[in-house]
């Protein structure tokens, strides 16, 4: 389907309106997944024209996603990933661990953005940074659209890499699915149970009475806040 590219129309507003000269694009991929990091992409772009193409991860093929990742981590003025482990979703709950994820890539970037430009409705970053939601800025945002890109194209390398780590992890499929469920990846939890890579907080494990008693419970309700809105495919 046709779209329309993605635009600083955002960038340029918030320059004008607040007078921020740094402005990062920030998106993020493994919320919905069962195993695996969550991985948040912060970008700087300035206001240059993006490469051909450009748009939601979601919305370009596997090939063309991994070359306009590398197009982009040369195009794009500076970025840089952070990391939540499965250990610190199952102990935070989804939103920390979006936040965790989501300062460390901030935090690595070389130069602090004035503000941050965040794809969604939903601000889990917060204060002290500076923050306009965008929904689906992941299409509409150059600087969001390029860290969406970034962001699925690494976090995919990284379940694929997992998934040769050992016989057990290979049956998973991680390098097809990345940790989200798949006819495979629910086969494999069915025989082998979860892995170390695995949340063990999330709902699946209902669905899988011989490996019930290895799920974790989260204590405070922010933890829990995502127990039903933000996991994927419990149905077995």
């Amino acid at each position: 389907m046709p779209y329309e590219p993605p635009t600083h129309t955002v960038e340029r507003s918030i320059r004008a309106t607040t007078g921020a000269k740094i402005i990062a694009g920030v998106d993020e991929v493994g919320r919905g997944a069962w195993a695996g990091p969550v991985t948040v992409c912060a970008a700087v772009t300035g206001l240059r024209r993006p490469p051909a193409g450009l748009t939601d991860s979601k919305l370009i093929s596997p090939k063309r996603r991994a070359e306009l990742a590398q197009e982009l981590e040369k195009w794009v003025t500076s970025h840089a990933l952070g990391h939540a482990s499965p250990e610190e979703i199952d102990e935070l709950g989804m939103t920390a661990a979006l936040r965790l994820a989501a300062v460390r890539a901030l935090d690595a970037l070389p130069v602090r953005p004035d503000a941050v430009i965040l794809d969604g409705k939903h601000d889990y970053l917060g204060r002290p940074w500076q923050v306009r939601t965008v929904i689906k800025g992941d299409q509409s945002c150059v600087a969001v659209a390029a860290a969406s890109v970034i962001a699925k194209v690494r976090r995919d390398a990284m379940m694929a890499e997992l998934g040769t780590e050992s016989t057990q992890c290979a049956v998973f499929g991680f390098g097809d699915n990345a940790g989200y469920p798949s006819p495979v990846h629910k086969e494999a939890l069915r025989e082998w149970g979860p892995t170390p890579y695995h949340r063990l907080s999330w709902a699946y494990l209902d669905a899988l009475p011989q490996w019930r008693h290895l799920k974790k419970v989260r204590l405070s309700p922010e933890a829990a806040e995502l127990e039903s809105g933000g996991q994927l495919g419990f149905d077995f």
